[in-house]
């Protein structure tokens, strides 16, 4: 059996950036240490925290009853509610910001305080975005479905400026994104989708297209894997999105001869090498 594994899989940028901040503060610091949500969406690399003492606040009001300590906000960004709500309770802050997701703040300010209308493409309850559209104002909305797009009204007299998750789909961004253009209006459109998702949703449909099975390995709240396992299951029927090793069951009296690998940007090198030791036996 040939397996391949793609070489995009793994830990991006941010993440590893990410990770690395909050384990250099253990043993660095008496103060207990915080994350503003999970640090990525990877249960095994959250659980491996919180047993080093590393506690997940999971809300504007959790934040709101902590009086010391240090706040690592994750990749994924706030919204400067949360910077102001932190300073104010005199807590330390770690910033562990995505910097891709950091340009993304500054550009939907900076829209927002000249007078433009952002719209933000992705999905409205992913934290990342969550995160963006609080650095906007009131006239900052976010489009995320067909629906959406097509009920889009721009506000009058006003430039639109877009912009995306960073994880969204590029192909999706670019087809939401033109459905508005019938409205007619002034636009400027920013492809703010991390230069790493687009190298991996491109390397994952490639293998996908010439194997007979796929995995996809990654936290079930990722969206950069969900993706991936959208984009693997169009090329692959034969798809499989899992966390571990342990929930890969695929079904017997398949023939594969060729099985491909991709992971999400939270999912741990060391559970792809598990992976990509044991998938032989597994099939």
């Amino acid at each position: 059996m040939e397996v391949i594994v793609a070489k995009t899989a793994g830990f991006c940028f941010g993440v590893e950036r990410a990770v690395d901040k909050v384990y250099q503060q253990i043993g660095k610091t008496d103060e207990q240490i915080y994350t503003y949500g999970p640090i990525i969406h990877n249960e095994e690399v959250v659980k491996d925290l919180e047993e080093k003492g590393v506690k997940v606040i999971h809300s504007e009001e959790e934040l709101k009853q902590i009086k010391s300590g240090v706040i690592v906000i994750r990749s994924h960004g706030v919204s400067r509610a949360i910077y102001d709500l932190i300073r104010d309770n005199g807590l330390e802050l770690v910033d562990a910001t995505c910097p891709f997701v950091k340009k993304i703040h500054k550009i939907v300010e900076q829209g927002s305080k000249a007078g433009h209308q952002v719209v933000i493409v992705g999905d409205a309850h992913h934290p990342e975005v969550e995160g963006i559209k609080g650095w906007g104002d009131a006239h900052t909305i976010v489009i995320g479905t067909d629906e959406e797009a097509a009920g889009f009204t721009p506000e009058e007299g006003k430039k639109v400026v877009f912009v995306a998750q960073t994880t969204f789909n590029y192909n999706k961004f670019q087809e939401l994104v033109e459905k508005t253009f019938k409205k007619g209006y002034d636009r400027i459109v920013l492809n703010t989708i991390c230069n790493a998702t687009q190298e991996r949703q491109v390397e994952a449909k490639g293998i996908a297209s010439k194997v007979d099975a796929m995995i996809v390995i990654g936290g079930k709240n990722s969206s950069n894997t969900q993706k991936l396992y959208e984009i693997c299951q169009k090329e692959c029927k034969n798809t499989y999105y899992i966390q571990t090793l342990g929930d890969f069951d695929p079904e017997s009296g398949n023939s594969v001869r060729k099985v491909g690998i991709t992971a999400g940007a939270s999912t741990p090198k060391k559970i792809i090498e598990e992976v990509h030791t044991n998938v032989r036996i597994k099939f």
